[in-house]
């Protein structure tokens, strides 16, 4: 498994939107998540979200990973000053490939990712996730989505403007296109939670 070393203070990096929401992420968590096993997190990010996680399931081992390197040695420094015996150290993993260094996974978590990565990405996140969650596993998204038949709040399309405007290969994605490449990776949509500041938590299940 190709794993990052250490990481230090100056490697941290801060995502702002992690105080906001990982506390009501851990609320859904709570309801989905088995009581243990090992969690996959894909594109951890700064490591943030890793570490509450891991504090507040001192039961379940927690893997972060990211493809890249900034990300990996932040994922470091922030688990590596935390000390937590359930909290690997990060792998770096692509999700665009479907084809992971891990074999399996009791549950997989992605995290504000699908909006801000081409389409491939999500593809091969339902296909890794597919491939490594035995029947009954857990995949949870996070973010923004668009809904048929459900107004997008203004702050998310503007949000999603500014991201096609970065790489058009970027955006917000439609939920039930989302949900029907899930399908063809063997997972079924169990349910979609309304999440502070317009976004979604949705839950898939292996078959």
């Amino acid at each position: 498994m190709a794993e990052t070393g250490a990481g230090s203070e100056a490697d941290k990096r801060y995502a702002p939107a992690t105080l906001r929401n990982r506390d009501a992420i851990v609320e859904v968590l709570r309801a989905i998540l088995p009581d243990r096993g090992l969690v996959l997190e894909v594109a951890s990010g700064s490591g943030e979200h890793a570490v509450h996680f891991a504090r507040a399931f001192p039961a379940l081992d927690w893997q972060p990973s990211d493809p890249d390197p900034a990300a990996l040695a932040s994922i470091a420094a922030w688990s590596g000053e935390a000390g937590l015996s359930n909290l690997r150290s990060p792998l770096k993993i692509d999700a665009s490939t479907g084809i992971w260094q891990v074999d399996r996974a009791d549950a997989v978590l992605c995290i504000n990712m699908i909006h801000i990565s081409p389409w491939a990405a999500t593809a091969g996140l339902m296909r890794g996730a597919g491939a490594v969650l035995p029947p009954g596993g857990v995949l949870y998204l996070y973010g923004p989505f668009i809904r048929t038949g459900v107004p997008t709040a203004p702050s998310n399309m503007d949000f999603d403007q500014s991201l096609r405007e970065r790489d058009p290969a970027w955006g917000l994605r439609d939920l039930d296109a989302v949900i029907g490449i899930a399908t063809e990776a063997g997972l079924a949509c169990v349910t979609v939670v309304d999440m502070p500041a317009n976004n979604l938590s949705v839950m898939f299940r292996r078959k």
